[in-house]
């Protein structure tokens, strides 16, 4: 889970922020309480798209029945 941490906070320790994002820590970035960023490291960023297009690949595909099993039939 991500930590949150207020804009002016991050603005003040940005360079130990960006350590902690190196070795892996994800933090929200808040400004007036809402949150406006989410700072994580490159390769989860990679990793988040590479699902998102998956998924979206897989809700793309069309839909197709293979007929009324059993689950005796499938073990057969």
């Amino acid at each position: 889970m991500d930590r949150s941490i207020s804009a002016s906070e991050a603005n003040q320790h940005f360079s130990e922020l960006l350590r902690n994002v190196a070795d892996g820590e994800c933090f929200t970035v808040t400004s007036r309480g809402r949150p406006v960023a989410r700072l994580l490291p490159i390769d989860r960023v990679q990793e988040q798209r590479a699902v998102e297009m998956l998924l979206d690949f897989v809700e793309r595909l069309p839909r197709r029945t293979a007929g009324n099993w059993s689950r005796d039939d499938l073990y057969e």
